[in-house]
């Protein structure tokens, strides 16, 4: 799964590898935790913009908002028949943005997180799908979950499912509403090449959500 994930390239960088029709103003996260708000990249009209929704879809059918809490990742193996994400999976696709995300190694006596990171430190772009929830009186909430798919052989150790990061030559597919077919898309999810990226231990500050800052990225021995 994915649970954390950092975003902290610089606004005209995160333009330039999306394509983005604006340069945004964003302040960098270093834990970026489920229920909060994260920037996705979606296409409108075919213009792509970054916007805020938040982590944790709630399907359009739902009675309660609180069900996006569990629905911070779909398993890309199963997204387009699952009901809360099936319709998401044809029409409202987007990228997700990151330039690292953390795991959990299961020790003998505590968990040790570890920074997963391109090795030129670029930036991903997670596929994502976004949905548009109305309670009775009106109200709309926008949330997004992240796809996974099997883990990679830097990520095996850790955990058995990593985020899905797309190729930059798919992003135009990918975010391509008119695009339902889902033997076009399946294909581009598949898991990153073992050669692109690191892992490191991190401190255990990254537990808490309430620790966003660049402590949280910081190496450390793997003591915690």
């Amino acid at each position: 799964m994915c649970g954390r994930y950092t975003l902290t390239t610089p606004n005209e960088r995160l333009a330039e590898a999306f394509a983005l029709a604006d340069v945004p103003d964003f302040i960098p996260r270093y834990n970026i935790a489920p229920t909060q708000d994260g920037a996705v990249v979606r296409a409108d009209a075919g213009v792509r913009r970054l916007v805020q929704l938040r982590w944790g879809l709630i399907p359009g059918w739902a009675d309660d908002p609180a069900i996006g809490n569990r629905m911070i990742n779909a398993r890309c193996e199963t997204a387009a028949s699952k009901p809360a994400f099936r319709s998401a999976f044809r029409r409202r696709r987007c990228l997700v943005p990151a330039d690292g995300f953390y795991e959990w190694q299961k020790l003998e006596k505590r968990k040790q997180p570890f920074c997963i990171r391109r090795r030129d430190e670029g930036v991903f772009g997670f596929a994502g799908l976004w949905e548009r929830w109305q309670d009775p009186a009106g109200r709309e909430i926008e949330s997004y979950t992240i796809l996974t798919t099997e883990p990679n052989e830097v990520l095996r150790r850790l955990h058995n499912r990593m985020p899905v990061v797309l190729s930059p030559d798919a992003y135009d597919l990918w975010l391509d509403p008119q695009v339902q077919e889902v033997a076009k898309i399946e294909p581009l999810l598949r898991p990153a090449p073992d050669d692109e990226l690191v892992a490191f231990p991190v401190s255990l500050r990254v537990n808490s959500p309430s620790n966003d800052d660049p402590s949280c990225i910081r190496p450390v021995d793997g003591a915690g």
